[in-house]
């Protein structure tokens, strides 16, 4: 068996073109990492004294030569991140895929859920996530030197980025003599050139600096006490970056002083947004739908109640299995009061009795308790609302929500979409899919009934119903 010891990409490439080439199968032979020792010892070859190393693979759309052969842009541009990870067998793996994609395969980039090609996207993202917490954790501490200041920082990457990340701080800190420490491989910047040596251990990075008071005041006075979740920071900023990281040492004293810092916060911004969490009912009081009911009316949490008659609230047994959310009531629900009872209501109802859904057994609601529009003539016509009256009416669908026992949420619109799954949902393709949201496990989007009425073409109309039809079979099939 052929056996090729490796560097990095380029070694790969020039390496993998000319197996390629002469059609060696990748089960004839093992590339390895220079520190690797293989299991074989037929032939050994390092790359870079092979004479036929030298050549470049081809990409796509350039000229051909003799035994040429084609390789999408989009797979080197993968190969290339992958080669920066920390898998002994990286090499292996990308020369599987190229060999199938140049022998039989030439789809293979665009079958995401093939074995090799999902692990090759995975490592890329295990890449791209390692580089961007690099330039995020250096800290760099000053060191003087005959008089000149030196920057020195120690880092621990997951994966063998020091050459992939470095051009990033030469820009960043041009005019800085500076070097990076890692226990696999160190960079340095003279101010005109990056040189790469031998990793080293923690050890030879320097703890402290008179920097390190200042920055440690910095953080603390621009970090937001009102959003500070401590799961997420450890997800974003591992804790075995801390040690490097001297603004760490406060994290705890600035937890504790967390509420007393949003209290003043909220006392003195003048930018600050009212919510409906202000007129919730008393905490002294039971929390129940029909007192969520009764303090709605009070609602003053954005200005959608100076104009409609009154606020909407939702209705439906609070042991409901099934809760739909709307985006917000109508011209009719605005009139009368209850949810879905206008043209939009009369389409809901065909959809669920289509879908073999009592609506009486389920509890129906709104994103927004208050209808929004605007006059032509004597009719008021639906007007969507903004994020601001959205994010101020969200804690009345929390209460709600929190006074249900439902096994299934599901959300009709857009709007709903982006306000209680996820700000990005795309309703055009993720419509039908079961997801996880904060509020529930089971929680879909499907069509606004409205939508449908809107459609001008019956066939599109038709379509769309049967679509809101099959998603809300699926829910009912699902909940039981």
């Amino acid at each position: 068996m052929l056996q090729y010891n490796l560097h990095d990409f380029d070694q790969w490439r020039s390496t993998a073109r000319q197996l390629c080439r002469r059609d060696i199968a990748p089960n004839q032979v093992q590339l390895l990492t220079r520190t690797q020792t293989g299991l074989f010892a037929e032939v050994s070859v390092d790359a870079s004294t092979d004479a036929v190393a030298n050549n470049e693979l081809k990409l796509e759309n350039s000229q051909a030569e003799p035994q040429a052969f084609n390789v999408p842009k989009a797979f080197l541009s993968l190969a290339e991140e992958v080669g920066y990870h920390r898998d002994a067998d990286r090499w292996n793996l990308l020369y599987r895929v190229l060999w199938r994609l140049t022998h039989g395969e030439p789809q293979l980039m665009q079958l995401s859920t093939d074995d090799d090609i999902h692990r090759l996207i995975q490592m890329e993202k295990a890449v791209r996530r390692d580089a961007h917490k690099m330039k995020a954790f250096v800290r760099f501490r000053e060191v003087k030197h005959d008089g000149c200041a030196y920057f020195i920082a120690w880092h621990r990457p997951d994966h063998l980025i020091v050459r992939k990340v470095a051009p990033f701080f030469s820009r960043r800190f041009k005019a800085m003599n500076w070097t990076i420490l890692t226990k696999d491989e160190s960079v340095s910047w003279d101010q005109r050139e990056l040189k790469y040596f031998e990793g080293v251990d923690r050890s030879a990075a320097p703890n402290a600096d008179e920097l390190e008071e200042l920055w440690c005041t910095y953080y603390a006075n621009i970090y937001n006490p009102a959003r500070i979740k401590l799961k997420a920071m450890k997800a974003e900023m591992p804790v075995r970056h801390w040690s490097t990281m001297p603004e760490t040492k406060i994290i705890e004293q600035m937890l504790q002083d967390a509420p007393a810092r949003v209290l003043q916060m909220l006392v003195h911004s003048e930018g600050y947004e009212q919510s409906a969490r202000d007129f919730l009912p008393d905490p002294a009081t039971p929390l129940s739908l029909e007192s969520l009911a009764s303090a709605v009316k009070n609602c003053r949490a954005c200005d959608l109640y100076c104009h409609a008659t009154q606020a909407v609230f939702g209705h439906g047994p609070a042991d409901a299995r099934i809760v739909l959310v709307g985006e917000q009531p109508g011209d009719q629900e605005d009139l009368v009061g209850l949810p879905f009872v206008g043209p939009a209501g009369e389409v809901l109802s065909e959809a669920l009795m289509a879908a073999g859904i009592d609506r009486s057994q389920l509890y129906v609601t709104n994103t927004v308790k208050h209808f929004k529009f605007e006059r032509q003539g004597k009719h008021r016509l639906h007007k969507r609302p903004d994020a601001r009256e959205i994010r101020a009416c969200r804690p009345w669908f929390e209460a709600e929500w929190s006074q249900l026992n439902a096994h299934a949420l599901v959300c009709l619109g857009a709007t709903a979409a982006t306000a209680l799954i996820a700000p990005g949902f795309r309703i055009q393709k993720q419509r039908g899919q079961w997801t996880a949201s904060q509020f529930c496990d089971h929680t879909m989007a499907t069509w606004h009934p409205s939508s449908i009425l809107r459609l001008p073409d019956p066939v599109q109309r038709q379509a769309r119903m049967q679509e809101l039809i099959n998603d809300l079979r699926q829910v009912k099939l699902t909940v039981g």
